[in-house]
């Protein structure tokens, strides 16, 4: 099963963006995803999970949490914006990805068995930041995870 995940759009969702996650079974959005036609965009592609960032405070962005859990083939996903809140213990949890945005800055890291992951943001650029979203490969014994450099030729 493939995943994508994508986080930080501000209100663009790019169509090199939607090219990256063409095929995937589902998506995760892990915040500040901007304007509720962002996520009409990638329920286009696939089903989406979606978590709200300190940017969404509009009303369309209410019914979304502030973090959220999701369960994906045999795998366990716990979604939130900023890593800096993250107030559980994963790994005691029985979680085995952690998915975030806010800092817009990719990461791919495992702590303890469980596989944190940031996909940058794929939205405006900021800095000089690249523009990234991720995929990640699920299989019963295999976590495989890639980001994506959407500036960059597939």
């Amino acid at each position: 099963m493939r995943i994508g995940i994508i986080s930080d759009t501000h209100g663009l969702l790019r169509p090199e963006a939607e090219r990256w996650l063409a095929g995937v079974a589902h998506i995760i959005h892990a915040g500040d995803i901007g304007r509720a036609d962002v996520l009409v965009g990638l329920r286009r592609i696939a089903p989406v999970t979606a978590i709200r960032g300190n940017i969404d405070t509009c009303d369309w962005a209410e019914q979304y949490p502030d973090t959220q859990m999701v369960q994906l083939g045999e795998r366990s996903f716990y979604v939130l914006h900023d890593l800096q809140e993250l107030q559980i213990d994963p790994a005691a949890c029985g979680i085995d990805v952690v998915v975030s945005g806010h800092s817009h800055r990719s990461r791919i890291e495992t702590i303890d068995g469980v596989l944190y992951l940031n996909p940058g943001s794929a939205g405006p650029r900021r800095f000089k930041l690249p523009i990234t979203l991720a995929t990640l490969e699920l299989t019963a014994s295999v976590l495989r995870p890639v980001i994506h450099d959407l500036t960059r030729a597939e």
